[in-house]
């Protein structure tokens, strides 16, 4: 099992990435501080640090230095700031990976194992397919946080290729728009539930041309949606 250090200030999102991660499967540690960050990563053993750039004590530069410095485990930078400037200094200071808040929570579980693929540090083959989910010729790489169709690769928003992945790991179950908001939007989410069928309606044109043997996005109505697909 792979180690995680999340280092994050703000207890909420910490809490968020601990949940996917540990749902995927990783061992985390939660810091909120600078200056402990660095005295718990020398103390342990870790595979992957996610580090927040605006951190009390040392900020998220100062940590990511000093593990570059006695170390070669991989860095995930995690900020507010979008600017690229703030990017670059991440790459430039030797960050493996970096992801712009807010982020989806799937996306993040995929960056994590990407960088863990490129480091070396992968899990094995049955677990890789864990998060491969073929349906005739739609492949939903869960780990690469990636669609297929035909072997021509999807553009799907973040949000509903997250909606996509969670119907996926359900198939043929039925999830009313409430449920979909829990799972896929968050519990903190105060839209409209409009946005799940919005959703629904980009998924279904993106996958036009799935043939419909294989399978298809179903509605019933007053109960809600469904990833339809032909059994085993």
């Amino acid at each position: 099992m792979s180690s995680i250090l999340v280092i994050e200030d703000e207890t909420s999102i910490s809490q968020v990435l601990r949940a996917y991660l540990q749902k995927a499967g990783f061992e985390v540690t939660q810091i909120y501080e600078g200056n402990e960050a660095v005295e718990t990563f020398d103390r342990g053993a870790f595979d992957l640090a996610l580090i927040d750039v605006m951190l009390p004590g040392r900020d998220g530069w100062a940590v990511l230095e000093h593990i570059r410095n006695t170390s070669d485990c991989p860095c995930i930078m995690l900020t507010a700031l979008g600017d690229v400037d703030y990017r670059l200094k991440g790459f430039d200071g030797g960050a493996d990976d970096y992801i712009p808040k807010p982020f989806e929570g799937d996306e993040v579980v995929a960056r994590v194992q990407a960088v863990l693929r490129r480091s070396g540090k992968t899990v094995s083959a049955s677990e890789e397919e864990q998060y491969l989910k073929r349906f005739g010729s739609l492949v939903i790489d869960e780990k690469a946080y990636a669609v297929t169709l035909n072997g021509l690769q999807l553009d799907l928003t973040p949000r509903d290729l997250s909606l996509l992945i969670f119907l996926s790991n359900h198939p043929n179950q039925f999830f009313d728009r409430e449920q979909l908001i829990s799972h896929v939007w968050g519990i903190d989410y105060e839209g409209s539930d409009r946005a799940v069928d919005l959703a629904i309606k980009r998924i279904r044109r993106s996958l036009k041309n799935w043939p419909v043997e294989e399978g298809e996005i179903r509605t019933l109505r007053g109960v809600g949606y469904q990833l339809s697909v032909k059994e085993e």
